[in-house]
């Protein structure tokens, strides 16, 4: 597909076409597995002339990929109108880290909404911090605002968007105005919509992030992240990561492939499911609040309303009072939720969490503890009836 046509194509004829090239796939449907480490060249000429030509999309050194990645990054390029290029990681944490050391040098500092996911944090906090490179945190709700926090040596802002845990929605317009303004680079942290549901680098983002795990895998047994760069940025991230040694495994780019072409179906089931069920939890007794960013409830909710295409399936729910123990009789009595980390995959998922805990400028006061759920792939009223068990122990429990 060339660009003109893949940018007038709808979201599931993209994931289904992708990265799809008569020379990559051979004449069959999937590109093959291409295993590599040793290439091999027809003689000491042929060695060194490739040696000094761009080793984009062609073999050189197993590191720098087979079709098998090129595959998966092309597609996922074509999923961004605007994009120049993808390089793929083996996890989404040594995406953000990737995309973050290619921009930021000592001396330099971050910019990072208050939250950010985890791992991002303690990225921040730890070896940027190390580096020479400092973070000052923002709250996910600045908006226009964030001018006012642009220092003299802010190089980067980090967005996500919702948050993972309390899902508060940025309004990222605002904040990559601000920022080109200044000549600052924006990285989101996109998993949860995904380019089918934020076009990010079409909103001006300069890198736009996956943790390919969730959403992209879907299967719940790969770990792979993503970043995608605008125009004129994909080279000082390749560079970067070519530097950092940075490579995803092909066995593991080539589930990844897999899964992408079913990922704008099953983010529509996703998102009709935990619809269903975060409007028939917002009514029941025991539940203070939901936070699903397509709720009035949720910080945010208008800018979700006026910039994304549509929600997927992860959000929060405000238990009505009650401890630990209370949180824990609801969740470990569940018959179809896992109790485990990540999402995206086809099961649902239901843990604890305290988004408090991994904050330092903005503090949410919440009636009661948090649950965050995966909404999988089961039939949403089979997760009602199962959800409704544990409602009932969570209440009994409360006392």
């Amino acid at each position: 597909m060339n660009d003109d046509t893949d940018r007038a194509m709808g979201d599931g004829t993209r994931v289904v076409g992708g990265g799809r090239r008569k020379e990559w796939t051979q004449g069959v449907v999937n590109t093959p597995l291409w295993r590599a480490s040793t290439i091999l060249y027809d003689s000491v000429a042929h060695l060194r002339d490739s040696a000094t030509r761009d080793t984009h999309h062609r073999l050189f050194y197993g590191r720098r990929g087979t079709p098998t990645q090129w595959t998966l990054a092309d597609a996922l390029t074509s999923l961004e109108p605007g994009a120049e290029g993808t390089f793929l990681y083996p996890s989404g944490v040594a995406a953000i880290a990737a995309a973050l050391m290619a921009v930021l040098s000592p001396g330099d500092e971050l910019l990072c909404v208050d939250s950010a996911y985890d791992p991002t944090r303690g990225l921040a906090t730890g070896l940027l911090k190390r580096f020479g490179i400092t973070t000052r945190f923002y709250d996910p709700l600045v908006g226009a605002g964030i001018t006012d926090l642009i220092g003299e040596n802010t190089r980067a802002i980090l967005l996500e968007s919702p948050g993972s845990l309390s899902f508060e929605v940025q309004d990222i317009p605002a904040i990559v105005a601000a920022a080109q303004a200044r000549g600052v680079v924006t990285i989101l942290d996109n998993t949860w919509a995904t380019p089918l549901m934020f076009p990010a680098i079409a909103r001006g983002i300069d890198y736009a992030v996956l943790a390919c795990t969730k959403y992209v895998v879907g299967h719940s047994d790969v770990m792979l992240g993503s970043v995608t760069a605008g125009p004129g940025r994909f080279a000082g991230l390749r560079d970067t990561s070519f530097q950092l040694g940075q490579v995803a495994s092909p066995d593991d780019c080539w589930l990844g492939s897999r899964g992408l072409r079913t990922m704008a179906v099953r983010l529509a089931q996703h998102q009709a499911s935990a619809l269903t069920i975060a409007h028939w939890l917002k009514a029941q007794p025991g539940v203070a609040r939901v936070l699903h960013p397509a709720l009035p409830d949720c910080p945010g909710h208008e800018i979700f309303v006026r910039d994304f295409k549509g929600s997927t399936g992860l959000f929060a729910v405000v238990l009505d009072g009650g401890d630990e123990a209370a949180r824990a009789a609801l969740i470990d009595g569940l018959a179809l939720f896992g109790i485990g980390y990540s999402w995206g995959g086809f099961e649902s998922l239901a843990i604890p969490v305290d988004p408090e805990r991994h904050r330092s400028v903005t503090r949410r006061d919440h009636e009661g503890p948090l649950v965050r759920l995966q909404i999988g792939l089961e039939d949403a009223d089979d997760l009602i009836a199962d959800l409704d068990a544990g409602l009932h122990r969570f209440r009994a429990a409360r006392g």
